[in-house]
C-alpha cells in the first residue's frame, strides 16, 4: 500500500463534530448500486442451470476471498444466499457473476464483492466486535431484497427501508418464503432512517447522496457503524465512507471510490 489517497471535502451534518480520518483502500471497488435474500430461501432456479447447487455459491466466495475479503462469517453468509433468486429470469446465469445487475426501476443489485466489502466493513464496528454479529441493523435502500437477506445471517434483527413501492413489494415477494422474524420491510423515505427503532448498531446505505443524512448519525447507537457511499463535491465522485459513533463523537473515514445509485428522498407509489 503506497501512498494515501488525496484530501477530499468530507460531507459532515450540522451539530455532529466529526473527526476525521482517511483510509487507503484495500483494494478496488468498482460498480456497486444496489443491493439485496437470506437464511433459507426456498430455491426456485431455472431447471438445468445448476445454481441451485452450493458448490456455485461456494466458487463465488472462492473469488471473493480471492479478492480480498477475509471475514468468515461475511464469507459463509454470502454462501448461504441464492443469489439467483433475486435477478430476472433473463439474466439468471449472470447471478453469481461479480457484475452488479438491473433489478428494474432504474436501480441494481449490487456486485457480490461490493456487497462483501461493505458488509465486512460493517463487522468492524465496536458492537459488531463486542458481540459477535451486526446487531440491530438499519438499511436504507432494500432493492430486491438481496443485501437484506446477507444482513439477516449476521445479525439479530434488520429493518430494511425502500422509498419505491414497486421495489418494496417486489422484494417482501422474494423474502417471504424466509419467514424471518429478524428482517423487516418498510416502505419509507430512507433518508429519514427509521426512528421508531433507532438506536442501531448498524447503518447501511445502497445510495449515495451529497452528505450523510443527519437522522442516520443520530440513530446510529454509542459504538456503532454506519457505512454509506458519499458523493464528494468537487469531483463528483463518490467515496465509500465509514462512521464511527462513540461517546466523544463521530469518526469519519474515507475509502474507496464506488459508483451508486443517488440518494433520493420522498416515496414513490
Amino acid at each position: 500500500m503506497s501512498s494515501p489517497p488525496p484530501r477530499t471535502n468530507r460531507p459532515r451534518a450540522a451539530g455532529f463534530p466529526l473527526r476525521l480520518e482517511q483510509v487507503k483502500p484495500a483494494r478496488s471497488v468498482e460498480q456497486p448500486e444496489r443491493a439485496p435474500a437470506s437464511h433459507s430461501v426456498r430455491s426456485k432456479a431455472s431447471a438445468g442451470l445448476g445454481l441451485d447447487s452450493a458448490d456455485v455459491r461456494r466458487q463465488m466466495v472462492q473469488r471473493l476471498r480471492a479478492s480480498g475479503v477475509q471475514s468468515e462469517p461475511v464469507l459463509n453468509a454470502m454462501a448461504q444466499v441464492p443469489r439467483h433468486q433475486f435477478v430476472d429470469a433473463a439474466l439468471v446465469t449472470q447471478a453469481y457473476e461479480d457484475t452488479s445487475l438491473p433489478i428494474g426501476h432504474g436501480q441494481t443489485i449490487s456486485k457480490p464483492s461490493v456487497v462483501a466489502r461493505m458488509i465486512e466493513l460493517l463487522m468492524g464496528g465496536a458492537n459488531a466486535r463486542n458481540h459477535g454479529g451486526l446487531g440491530k441493523v438499519l438499511e436504507i435502500g432494500t432493492g430486491c431484497g438481496y443485501q437484506a437477506a446477507v444482513l439477516s445471517e449476521l445479525a439479530h434483527s434488520v429493518i430494511s427501508v425502500e422509498r419505491l413501492k414497486p421495489l418494496h413489494d417486489k422484494a417482501r415477494e422474494l423474502l417471504a418464503p424466509l419467514r424471518s422474524t429478524r428482517l423487516r420491510l418498510v416502505y419509507g423515505d430512507g433518508m429519514l432512517g427509521h426512528p421508531p427503532n433507532a438506536p442501531y448498531d448498524s447503518i447501511i446505505a445502497a445510495a449515495g447522496g451529497d452528505a450523510l443524512p443527519a437522522a442516520w448519525l443520530d440513530q446510529l447507537a454509542v459504538g456503532g457503524r454506519l457505512v454509506s457511499p458519499v458523493r464528494q463535491p468537487e469531483s463528483a465522485k463518490q467515496m465509500l465512507v465509514v462512521v464511527d459513533r462513540n461517546e466523544q463523537g463521530y469518526v469519519h473515514r474515507v475509502h474507496e471510490a464506488v459508483n451508486f445509485v443517488p440518494l433520493k428522498s420522498g416515496l414513490i407509489g
